[in-house]
């Protein structure tokens, strides 16, 4: 079908716009006419060059799918048709590529697919626990509640997500603004001291030696340091795309001394988050604990969770598996098993995800009140050095001169 954007006047003789899809113009008027909106001007909507260009379209972010969320569930709660449910969010969709999805979806759907199969074509945009959720909640004939779950979900991971990023960021952003500028210094500022030093003549301080000997190193060889720099960056990518430098990468992020404990409480937070909403969705343990190990973004955690999976298909607990695996903290095993114990281990994983968000929230502001200043003596002691190496010569003469 085509676009038309059409201009009419509304019952209250005020001029307003939209879109719609049809095969004619024709069909556009007569169903604004039906609407009670006299057209005054339809046209077909012209077409955009680079919508076949993948990466200049918007991408789906997890803010469209959690107002889809919100907006769909709302609308299923009045009653309404899952089809006219679809039609009215992908008439409403601004996102250019989400709304070609919804439309997508909408056509499987009319074609006889279940609602959880036509969103299953788009991994990209629904992942796995996404569809097996709308799966169960379409069974259990509770869709609008299973929405509404995992936009609350969504939210809470997106929020989860930001704190990590705003942790790494700001050490990462400073660093390389770090490097920058004394890379700079090292290649444009210190040959010119140099050539003005050697002008002058006499003896250099030994800071100053040190500076100028490390300065002819990096102009020399700046060819193969910036080729050494991306060769390591391409290496530690494909060592990381294979299973084995993945497990061996994976580990040790979970060790580092000072990211690795804010890493798995992110880890424990998702897990538990993941595993609360699809059990007290209807999925069972057993489903949810494979879509949970599958989605965990870290391979350490993923086998941990692969245990826990073949321990409760042997008649154990979940709790015992994950202390056995080490990732997962005592008091997280020892809530799990309280929660086993009384039959509201959805619930208790809620309160553990809770627990745990707090506990990244406060990790990230202590590990920002930290790096604050070692950053600050870092870029002092290393940039402030070079400078007091270039000017001690300066100095000197002065108080020759003096």
């Amino acid at each position: 079908m085509k676009v038309f954007i059409w201009t009419g006047k509304n019952p209250k003789n005020r001029t307003i716009k939209g879109e719609m899809e049809a095969e004619t113009p024709d069909q556009v008027r007569s169903s604004l006419q039906r609407r009670k909106i006299k057209p005054i001007k339809v046209k077909e909507k012209p077409k955009d060059i680079f919508e076949n260009v993948a990466f200049l379209q918007p991408s789906v972010t997890d803010a469209d799918v959690i107002i889809f969320c919100r907006q769909f569930s709302t609308m299923i709660d009045a009653g309404l048709p899952l089809l006219q449910c679809l039609d009215i969010l992908h008439s409403q969709q601004e996102n250019v590529t989400f709304k070609k999805i919804l439309k997508k979806i909408k056509e499987s759907v009319e074609t006889g697919e279940t609602f959880a199969d036509a969103l299953k074509k788009f991994p990209k945009v629904f992942d796995e626990l996404f569809v097996n959720m709308v799966a169960a909640g379409e069974a259990g004939g509770i869709l609008d509640i299973i929405l509404r779950r995992l936009s609350a979900y969504m939210e809470k991971m997106a929020k989860l997500k930001k704190k990590v990023k705003g942790a790494m960021t700001y050490p990462a952003i400073t660093m390389a603004i770090a490097i920058i500028v004394v890379g700079i210094i090292m290649v444009f500022v210190i040959p010119v001291f140099k050539k003005m030093f050697d002008d002058m003549g006499g003896s250099l301080p030994g800071p100053t030696l040190m500076a100028v000997a490390v300065s002819d190193f990096v102009v020399a060889n700046i060819v193969y340091i910036i080729a050494g720099i991306f060769g390591s960056i391409f290496f530690l990518k494909r060592a990381y795309a294979t299973a084995k430098g993945r497990i061996v990468m994976d580990d040790l992020i979970l060790k580092a001394p000072i990211f690795g404990l804010l890493i798995k409480k992110v880890a424990v937070a998702k897990f538990t988050r993941t595993m609360g909403t699809m059990m007290s969705s209807g999925v069972s343990i057993l489903e949810a604990l494979d879509i949970v190990a599958r989605t965990a973004g870290n391979k350490t955690v993923e086998f941990a969770i692969g245990d826990v999976k073949i321990g409760i298909a042997e008649g154990r607990s979940m709790a015992d598996p994950l202390q056995e695996s080490g990732v997962f903290p005592s008091m997280v095993c020892s809530m799990i098993a309280v929660g086993e114990s009384t039959g509201a281990l959805d619930q208790m994983l809620g309160k553990i995800a809770d627990f745990y968000d707090d506990e990244v929230d406060q990790s990230v502001n202590n590990l920002t009140a930290m790096i604050e200043p070692f950053m600050l003596v870092f870029l002092g002691v290393v940039i402030g050095g070079l400078v007091i190496a270039m000017y001690l010569p300066i100095f000197s003469i002065a108080g020759a001169v003096g």
